[in-house]
């Protein structure tokens, strides 16, 4: 391995990280990784001789072929069976390091929520170029000048991108999962659908709670949205009920808190990420598909 492949390599996780929050999977990601590196190769050695920043180079060629997955990703999900989620992702894995610039509070919760289930939901509403923008400037803090390569456009046209992609994470008007009053939300929540409480549910529901199930077509999964207060405690109260001796179980999650479905011995079947608003549940998505729930398996098999 040559010396610039090495450090790119070194830096293989980040890249990861970063492809994750465009494409909302690891296994896309770690795709979109590969492909880069096999696009590496396939440079002459005077190409690659002339690659002075091997690191932002493999950044950018990631970067478009992300671009390349998301223009398609819609007749991909036309042809997913249920509601589409992106994947929870537990603990820390895939932080962002400290930014290089001074950012104010609003610009660290982002970062901190850029691998929430709910903040890469608002996400899916952008468009490509938008969502590669804020991903790059807003999560990552890479040069204006840098992005603009990667999306053929002019520096003016991506801060206008990244404009816009904030307003749509602005407009999506969620707490963010870190802050203790949703964890706190998040254990009563707990509580009251362990011990079958749907009154104590309700209290905690906002009256147009929506929950939204990923099964993938192959897990057990509602295959359309469940929306009121009533119809989503009773499908949370009853999943336990069918499912015991599953409980849920309060969970460090990239983040934030999390919910998971858990068996007797600690393996994850599901994870619940619940969205609030002016202090209660404005949204339940729940991950029921095993492909998406790799990381948890494995974190579970390592303990």
């Amino acid at each position: 391995m040559s010396g610039s492949l090495a450090v790119a390599g070194v830096e293989r996780d980040r890249l990861v990280g970063m492809a994750y929050r465009m494409l909302g999977t690891v296994a896309d990601a770690e795709d979109a990784v590969q492909e880069a590196f096999v696009r590496w190769y396939r440079l002459d050695d005077h190409a690659r001789a002339d690659v002075t920043n091997p690191v932002g180079w493999f950044a950018k060629t990631t970067s478009r072929v992300c671009l390349d997955v998301l223009k398609s990703a819609s007749r991909r999900h036309e042809l997913y069976v249920g509601p589409w989620l992106p994947e929870p992702i537990p603990d820390d894995r895939f932080r962002v390091t400290a930014p290089l610039r001074a950012r104010d509070p609003a610009e660290h919760a982002v970062t901190a929520e850029s691998v929430s289930m709910a903040l890469l939901v608002v996400m899916e509403s952008m468009t490509p170029a938008e969502r590669v923008a804020f991903v790059l400037r807003d999560v990552f803090d890479y040069p204006v000048a840098d992005i603009a390569d990667v999306l053929d456009r002019s520096p003016g046209a991506v801060r206008q991108l990244a404009s816009s992609a904030r307003a749509r994470v602005g407009a999506s008007d969620a707490e963010p999962s870190t802050t203790g009053a949703s964890a706190r939300l998040t254990e009563a929540f707990r509580h009251a659908a362990n011990t079958g409480d749907i009154a104590a549910l309700l209290r905690l529901l906002d009256p147009g709670v929506t929950l939204r199930s990923d099964g993938g077509g192959v897990a057990r999964a509602a295959l359309n949205p469940v929306h009121g207060p009533d119809k989503v405690a009773r499908f949370i109260v009853g999943v336990l009920a069918r499912q015991a001796p599953i409980t849920l179980a309060l969970r460090e999650a990239g983040g934030g808190v999390v919910l998971t479905f858990e068996r007797v011995d600690g393996t994850v079947t599901g994870v619940i990420e619940l969205v609030a608003t002016a202090g209660i549940v404005r949204d339940v998505l729940i991950q029921w598909n095993p492909r998406k729930l790799t990381l948890w398996r494995t974190d579970d098999a390592s303990t």
